[in-house]
């Protein structure tokens, strides 16, 4: 499919535990409000039948807003709720079964660390590509950080656009500026503050710098 790189500009990528009171539906409309350009729905500790409903409830706003909803490793959930895609890691499904199931007008997005990796995802019918972790990661412990030379020549292998993850923040996405990703996906960054409109408008804001 043709997928406009713009969408990862800022990739809002959802974490409950930090919600709090709040609903994920609610968080998500608030990170949209403030600028989100992509939603992912990430919850590696929700059973399928609560995903399944989150999901539904969240393309709901997602869908107002027109932003297209990714689901995190699992093609089920994405096709009974209707999201626009699915995002596998390297220790998921293979991206060319991801995309035999998905068919070839939803989203795939394929993390990928090396060149190599990132080849291997385009070959197979990614979208797009998720590179990290940039700056380490609060939400994924199993990870390692790769530098900037590392993540523009991710980039440089493919002709489909890379969104860097990974610790990313206000303090430090602007260390980014000058790479060649496409944007900049973030969890803690938005869905931690208090004011998530507030800290995704900011996010976006500096993003727009990149």
């Amino acid at each position: 499919m043709n997928f406009d790189k713009n969408l990862l500009r800022l990739y809002a990528v959802t974490d409950g535990a930090w919600l709090g009171e709040k609903t994920m539906a609610q968080a998500v409309r608030e990170a949209l409000e403030g600028g989100a350009t992509l939603v992912q729905l990430r919850e590696k500790n929700m059973d399928r039948d609560t995903l399944l409903q989150e999901a539904i409830e969240v393309k709901k706003v997602t869908d107002a807003f027109g932003v297209p909803l990714i689901i995190d490793d699992d093609i089920e959930v994405c096709q009974k709720s209707g999201a626009a895609g699915v995002h596998v890691g390297q220790t998921d499904m293979e991206a060319s079964k991801a995309r035999a199931l998905l068919g070839p007008d939803k989203i795939l997005g394929v993390t990928a660390k090396t060149p190599q990796q990132a080849r291997a995802a385009q070959a197979a019918g990614a979208d797009y590509l998720g590179c990290g972790a940039v700056f380490g990661s609060s939400t994924k412990l199993d990870t390692y950080e790769i530098t900037i030379d590392q993540l523009n020549s991710v980039c440089e292998a493919v002709d489909i656009p890379v969104v860097a993850i990974g610790g990313i923040n206000e303090n430090n996405i602007l260390e980014l500026k000058g790479a060649k990703m496409a944007g900049a996906a973030v969890v803690s960054a938005i869905f931690a503050k208090k004011d998530i409109k507030a800290a995704a408008a900011h996010m976006r804001a500096l993003a727009e710098q990149l």
